[in-house]
């Protein structure tokens, strides 16, 4: 059996006893990366180390250390109080509301994972505030931010249009945009209707205050209302960490864990309880599970599977195949990373002219980055870190099985659309 084989089997074997023994399946990943790159692969413990995900463990770390101070603090009930009155106190508006800001982020040039960042704590706090989904939230967070991920002056539209000028691939920047567009509005909708979406209140809802107001609650002064210094001070951080990450580009990680330390300075109390609110099973899950990725991608197993599938002799089976390879790799990796490599693959047959370019190069944008609702992608692993009041390893699995579900029924439905017909 060959070493790739093998290194699939084992990760075959992590699901299952992650699944059957409750075991933290971030913790089993370390160990199969330690037994499949030290006996297998030959590798020094250095270059397994190597694929460790240091920018996603901060970023995992700071923005959920920063929004638990916020938390903390009262600022994110602020910020829910502020929502409502924006949409007029209707609940079922603000799903759409965080879809339609992550996609705006996100087409102006802020990358996914810097725009889940920013808008998830805020629209996961406000579902746990309401008893909406927080399913249904998050995925209408990562689907706005992809929605809008590959406008021509996106970060994701600017990779892939390049990558399609240094391969000499006739392609189409309005096509792409509109594709991804379109199928993550269609699967936003598709999601609001079957979380809950259309029982939310339409109506306008009471705030608390007005609750009070009328006798019909008590509630706390200090549960919202008031701007005290410390929300005004993590309002502030909250605003600076958006114009650092998409104005200066600077990491949304350590900018999170700069502002978070900062505020923690001037309030202890509140920066002591944020700590401890920090999700560290999940940063464990994710980093673990990103290591072992890592090591199958220098063991050659990622390339091993996308060669076998190009050696295919017809191209539209090759084409799916492509599209498959794209997601399942991508729910586990960087979705840029696995266009950059896929699109390469894909050469020798868009070459012969038996599948449309424009189409193809679509379809597989589309294929490998919708499934980065998964709990082990970054945007997933965002969502899931910052969801508050939840049973973690139900929505853990909740959000597995969706990213199931997308890896599994987006793939042939974009080639039927966008391959089938030899778009390009």
């Amino acid at each position: 059996m060959s070493d790739e084989l093998i290194s699939i089997l084992v990760l075959v074997v992590v699901f299952v006893i992650a699944t059957t023994r409750s075991i933290n399946m971030g913790a089993l990943s370390f160990a199969a990366a330690f037994g499949v790159g030290e006996l297998v692969a030959d590798f020094s413990a250095d270059h397994i180390f190597a694929g460790f995900p240091g920018d996603l463990f901060v970023v995992l770390v700071g923005v959920t250390y920063l929004f638990a101070l916020a938390r903390a603090n009262g600022t994110t009930d602020w910020l829910v109080h502020a929502s409502i009155r924006l949409v007029g106190g209707r609940v079922a508006l603000i799903p759409w509301v965080m879809f339609a800001i992550s996609g705006a982020l996100t087409a102006i040039g802020a990358v996914s994972p810097a725009a889940v960042a920013i808008v998830a704590p805020l629209a996961l706090s406000f579902a746990a505030r309401y008893q909406i989904s927080p399913l249904l939230m998050g995925a209408m967070v990562v689907h706005g931010s992809q929605g809008g991920g590959f406008s021509p002056i996106s970060i994701y539209g600017s990779i892939v249009n390049g990558i399609v000028d240094r391969e000499k691939l006739p392609g189409n920047e309005i096509t792409l945009f509109l594709t991804s567009l379109v199928v993550n509005l269609i699967i936003a909708a598709v999601v609001f209707v079957v979380c809950g979406g259309l029982k939310l209140p339409r109506t306008a809802v009471a705030t608390a205050a007005e609750e009070r107001e009328d006798g019909a609650a008590e509630a706390p002064a200090d549960a919202e209302g008031r701007l005290t210094p410390a929300r005004i001070a993590t309002l502030a951080a909250l605003v600076t960490l958006v114009v650092a990450v998409l104005a200066f580009d600077l990491d949304a990680g350590l900018t999170s864990i700069s502002l978070a330390v900062a505020l923690s300075v001037f309030w202890p109390d509140h920066g002591k309880k944020a700590v401890n609110e920090v999700t560290w099973p999940t940063v464990l899950l994710i980093c673990g599970v990103l290591t072992y990725v890592g090591v199958l991608d220098e063991m050659g197993t990622i390339d091993y599977a996308g060669k076998a599938v190009s050696d295919i002799g017809i191209p539209l089976l090759a084409a799916l195949l492509l599209c498959y390879i794209g997601a399942i790799v991508s729910a586990f990796a960087s979705s840029v990373g696995i266009m950059g490599a896929l699109i390469p693959l894909a050469v020798p047959f868009l070459s012969q002219g038996d599948i449309g370019a424009v189409g193809m190069i679509a379809a597989l944008a589309v294929s490998a980055t919708v499934v980065d609702v998964s709990p082990f992608s970054t945007n997933g692993a965002l969502v899931l870190a910052n969801a508050p009041d939840v049973d973690r390893d139900r929505f853990f699995r909740q959000l597995m099985v969706y990213g199931g579900i997308m890896v599994v029924a987006v793939p042939p439905v974009v080639w039927l659309a966008m391959v089938v017909p030899g778009l390009g």
